[in-house]
């Protein structure tokens, strides 16, 4: 998706108008968080188990309480430019999948939640061999209003702690199904 149709949806989703983006002044009068968050980590697995997990239907088999709700496609499955939505710390939110590319191991999220912020994850899947994948990831996150810094903020914190947690989780879920 390009950065031009990306910024206008959203927009749309924060309810600013197209017109007063370009009116928009250099400096905001006040400052609204924004954050942006890395890790990295290595499963031990082949990347071709490995990538699919990042799709949004896939990532149900490792990521507890990750449970999208598929408006696009229907029947759910992974494919660029899914749009979901799920209810996450009690806030719904609304997910849009601007990457999902296997040739290259490029995932995007972008997920909005109404009056709090809009996040960008940024996922990239290398093999490295044939037993070992590694993964980085990016989270950046933007208050869509001031009182919503502190979530911002706090969520950041989080962000910059999911790497052990992710590792464990998914290496465990492949664990699991090729016991099977």
């Amino acid at each position: 998706m390009n950065q031009l149709l990306t910024c206008s949806l959203l927009a749309a989703m924060a309810g600013i108008a197209p017109a007063s983006l370009a009116q928009a002044p250099a400096e905001p009068a006040t400052e609204l968080a924004h954050t942006r968050e890395s890790f990295s980590f290595a499963i031990s697995h082949p990347y071709a188990e490995v990538f699919p997990l990042f799709g949004a239907h896939e990532e149900r088999k490792w990521a507890q309480g990750f449970d999208p709700s598929f408006l696009y496609p229907v029947p759910a499955h992974d494919q660029p430019g899914m749009v979901f939505t799920t209810v996450q710390e009690g806030m719904p939110r609304v997910w849009v999948n601007t990457a999902f590319d296997a040739a290259s191991g490029h995932v995007q999220y972008v997920y909005w939640i109404a009056d709090i912020m809009v996040a960008i994850i940024d996922i990239r899947v290398a093999g490295s061999g044939t037993s070992e994948t590694q993964v980085d990831v990016v989270y950046e996150r933007t208050a869509l209003r001031l009182e919503a810094n502190e979530q911002v903020l706090h969520m950041a914190h989080n962000d910059a702690n999911s790497g052990p947690h992710w590792a464990a989780r998914i290496n465990r879920c492949l664990r699991s199904a090729n016991a099977r």
